[in-house]
């Protein structure tokens, strides 16, 4: 193979300089419902389909599941403390659809609804905003009884569940993101199963895909006229997807995973459209048929913001023939009709989930967003590096997280400089938690969580991140 064309280096930009953010930037975390409440089977909550996969043999890291997690739902309080502690000025939290709609068709458990008011009205009392997201894929087990994602009705019990959530906590909740991640519902959960429901479909996942940007559109359409002052947007995961070479087969190969990565959820959602080459992509995995008339219109309903989760840069190649698909390292289902592009990796820093260590990608991915989709206010909703940590003496030092979250802020505000409407940043995670089919074995967080004693210890990437906000920047190195 022959060398490689270069993408921006990776790693740090401009790391001498002392950078300040504009006014009013919105400094947060992020967490998810079922990664960090525990109580799964208390106040009234069900199961999701995260509940039956991690109690499934065989589906997470040595059969951890959340029942516990981070044990957030009964010690909130003492939660929200902790962030007014590192001064954050937002927090993104989901809510559990199953905790506050159990079975995803009944009436509103208030009983579930009342722990996150507690919630809203703790974060308000700390001088903290809260950012709501509807759903980080806990989907109420029945309605994946009753076909999940892929079956059309799906979309429209999201939407009754967010007319629920406003009618409770619109009256002090501003900001509302309808999805988290769409591709890891569509494409995890039901292309190569690695994420709940556990399902592995090509044309299932492509259903899938559809029907939650159809239940996000029908959604944002009832959030606007139950708050209309509300700021409403989605949260997808995005990556620079970039050839391994400049052979035109290896430049086919990045559009074809960019398609399914990227453009896949952006241009439904912000231009009202499938990509026509897209479509041909997946011909032979479906015929688009579950698209009826209307629906692209309802998915591209306004929004108020765009919400960007940057971890990494796929690097792909073109198939050699001859080499099985099995041998790739991606696991291949999650690219339905794009099964034998490789994943190419180059040798660079990676984190403990592998994953490759690129900040100057998110420049590229935020410049993108603003240049060819929308002029709307973006929002970095989740960005941050797992790494092994461990308690010494009382400290848990993480050099290798701080050094990342510095990267990727600079980043950020080499973006704001070329012109990005950037407005808030949210660092995954404000702590340790349940890492989905990875159990507690991979860490994320700021915090330290001590899951036998529930002790938590902010990590020295958290003080750092204190003084990041309390001056509005990163200081000079």
């Amino acid at each position: 193979m022959s060398n490689p064309p270069s993408p921006p280096a990776v790693g740090v930009l401009d790391q001498g300089a002392a950078l300040t953010f504009p006014p009013g930037f919105l400094w947060g975390a992020a967490t998810a419902a079922y990664q960090i409440e525990g109580a799964a089977t208390e106040g009234g909550r069900t199961p999701s389909i995260w509940d039956t996969f991690s109690h499934t043999e065989g589906r997470t890291m040595a059969g951890h599941t959340g029942d516990v997690a981070c044990d957030h739902y009964h010690r909130m309080p003492d939660d929200v403390r902790l962030m007014a502690d590192l001064g954050l000025k937002s927090y993104r939290f989901s809510v559990s659809w199953p905790r506050v709609q159990p079975g995803g068709t009944r009436a509103v458990n208030q009983e579930g609804m009342d722990f996150y008011r507690r919630l809203v009205d703790e974060l308000l009392g700390h001088g903290i905003e809260p950012w709501l997201t509807l759903y980080h894929w806990d989907l109420p087990q029945p309605l994946e009884d009753a076909g999940g994602w892929p079956a059309r009705d799906t979309a429209a019990r999201f939407a009754d569940y967010a007319q629920l959530v406003a009618d409770s906590l619109g009256d002090r909740v501003k900001y509302f993101t309808t999805l988290n991640e769409p591709w890891c519902s569509a494409f995890l959960g039901y292309g190569s199963g690695v994420h709940a429901p556990g399902r592995s479909d090509g044309a299932d996942a492509v259903r899938a895909g559809h029907h939650l940007m159809l239940g996000h559109g029908l959604a944002v359409q009832a959030l606007r006229a139950a708050r209309p002052e509300a700021q409403l947007g989605i949260t997808v995961n995005l990556y620079p997807v970039t050839p391994a070479t400049d052979s035109p087969e290896d430049a086919d190969a990045a559009r074809r995973i960019d398609g399914l990565a990227n453009r896949f959820f952006l241009d439904p959602v912000l231009r009202g459209a499938y990509p026509a080459d897209l479509t041909a992509d997946l011909r032979k995995v479906t015929d688009f048929g579950h698209v009826r008339d209307g629906d692209l219109a309802v998915i591209s309903t306004p929004l108020d913001l765009v919400g960007v989760n940057y971890y990494s840069r796929h690097v792909v190649a073109a198939p050699i023939e001859g080499v099985e698909r099995e041998a790739y390292w991606r696991a291949p289902s999650c690219w339905p009709g794009s099964e034998d592009v490789r994943f190419v990796t180059r040798g660079v820093p990676v984190t403990d989930m592998d994953w490759e260590i690129d900040a100057p990608g998110l420049v590229e991915t935020l410049e993108r967003v603003h240049r060819d989709y929308t002029d709307l206010p973006l929002y970095v909703t989740e960005n941050g590096s797992a790494f092994v940590d461990a308690v010494v003496d009382g400290r848990v030092d993480d050099p290798d997280r701080l050094a990342y979250f510095d990267a990727h802020l600079r980043a950020a505000h080499a973006a704001i400089s070329a012109g990005v409407p950037l407005k808030g940043y949210f660092a995954w995670s404000l702590m340790d938690n349940f890492e989905w089919a990875w159990g507690y074995t991979k860490r994320f967080g700021m915090v330290y969580v001590d899951y036998d004693s529930q002790v938590r210890v902010p990590k020295s990437s958290a003080g750092w991140y204190a003084d990041v906000i309390r001056r509005n920047g990163l200081a000079a190195q």
